[in-house]
């Protein structure tokens, strides 16, 4: 079922072409964005509830989940899933608390400056719905902005039809003491995070993954509000040798395939043998599947085993794919780290699958991509903070520094800047 693609002999620019990924056509969807966010600004919460009702098929009079309703689903989920939470929460607390970073200061020439770190004032976090349930990304994108010390943060959430948020969700966010929880999802939840209506108070940063409507909306308000990244499609790449499971290496397709359309699972081979082994395993786990329908859809329109000539142009294919997901299941993963470029995430060996990743590892599984992560990184801590410079002189070391400001201001012709060192130095 998966496509072959024998890149083996090809380089550079015909490398490239080969793996060109076709772009999303038409402009319905951006056009569309732009009408939800226009409405959501022009009647505020009358346009959510016009627009929940519309997409989500649901009636709402209130938009905030009450406090009470976090409370009791953290109180009768599963114990099991409750120690998986808790365990979740510990290690990407831990992992992101070692992203904080500490206020410097720097003198040279009499100038002090001194770099001060600020959170910003509230932070919004879309967590998606609809094809599945994301607890974890409750988790993923909450922690990061408690760790760089937000004190405001809002939670938005596409409810069910019958207008209730998904207990594991609610349960996710009273672990983390999050007491904004919105019934409100899609393009109309960016708007409002953006912009405000009469229950949503705007927020500064607005982070999480989403549909493509999600995707073009916070593309559409950032400037007004900071976001992490616009995400897209995600993408795994498996590097692997003779040495991978076939087994191991088919399921961890299905795994990226479940994260729905239009996404790319590619296995990147220098072995036949284990082409055609990770061919017959993924027809064998799919006939088993309970999602076979989504997930053979997935890999027909995204999946492939590219064959390739060894190591070195498996990695130049997957710097090429930047891919969401890297498995490096060779004999010796740890030699292609070194030249991996463009990944959100790279995991090494047999037993590091990336659904680790997604939820226990400690690292953010919010990653750029679309192959956005050419130049994205994933969710951290520093998306919630920005930084100061604090400069300070005395009088001499502006004395020191006045020729070269007035020889600038002259070039530019800024005549105030100009005066504004030498009115002072005059009165020394």
């Amino acid at each position: 079922m998966l496509r072959r693609l024998d890149l083996r002999g090809r380089t550079g620019d015909d490398l490239t072409q080969a793996l060109a990924r076709p772009e999303p056509g038409g402009d319905g969807p951006l056009e569309a964005v732009r009408e939800i966010i226009a409405d959501v600004r022009k009647r505020g919460d009358d346009a959510l509830r016009d627009l929940t009702a519309r997409f989500d098929g649901c009636q709402l009079e209130e938009l905030l989940v009450p406090r009470g309703d976090l409370s009791h689903a953290l109180a009768t989920i599963p114990p099991g899933f409750r120690e998986a939470l808790e365990f979740a929460r510990d290690q990407i607390m831990a992992y992101h608390r070692t992203q904080v970073e500490e206020e410097t200061r720097h003198e040279r020439e009499g100038i002090v400056i001194r770099n001060l770190i600020r959170p910003v004032d509230r932070a919004g976090c879309y967590v998606p719905g609809g094809r599945a349930v994301y607890p974890s990304t409750v988790l993923m994108t909450v922690i990061p902005a408690q760790v760089a010390g937000v004190p405001e943060i809002a939670l938005c959430v596409p409810p069910g039809p019958d207008g209730t948020v998904p207990q594991a969700t609610l349960a996710a966010a009273a672990l983390l003491a999050v007491d904004e929880v919105y019934r409100v999802g899609g393009a109309q939840a960016i708007a409002a995070m953006a912009y405000g209506t009469e229950s949503i108070r705007p927020v500064d940063v607005i982070v999480g993954p989403g549909n493509v409507y999600v995707t073009l909306a916070k593309r559409e308000v950032a400037g007004v509000v900071g976001i992490e990244a616009t995400a897209g499609p995600s993408e795994l790449v498996v590097g692997a040798d003779e040495s991978a499971p076939a087994d191991f290496v088919a399921i961890d397709l299905m795994a990226q395939a479940e994260h729905g359309p239009n996404g790319a699972a590619l296995l990147v081979t220098w072995s036949e043998r284990l082409a055609d082994a990770v061919a017959a395993s993924v027809d064998r786990l799919l006939a088993e599947s309970s999602r076979r329908a989504d997930t053979e859809a997935t890999l027909r329109s995204g999946g492939a085993i590219v064959l390739v000539d060894g190591p070195e142009q498996a990695m130049e294919v997957s710097n090429i794919v930047a891919p969401e997901h890297l498995e490096l299941m060779n004999a010796d993963p740890a030699s292609l780290v070194p030249h991996v470029r463009h990944a959100g995430a790279v995991f090494c060996g047999h037993f590091a699958p990336a659904a680790v990743g997604d939820y226990v590892a400690g690292v953010n599984h919010v990653l750029p991509t679309a192959r956005t992560a050419r130049f994205s990184s994933a969710l951290r801590v520093a998306n919630f903070q920005k930084h100061l410079h604090v400069v300070g002189l005395d009088e001499s070391a502006l004395g020191r520094v006045a020729p070269y400001v007035v020889a600038f201001a002259d070039t530019e012709g800024l005549d105030a800047h100009a005066k504004s060192v030498r009115m002072r130095g005059a009165r020394a």
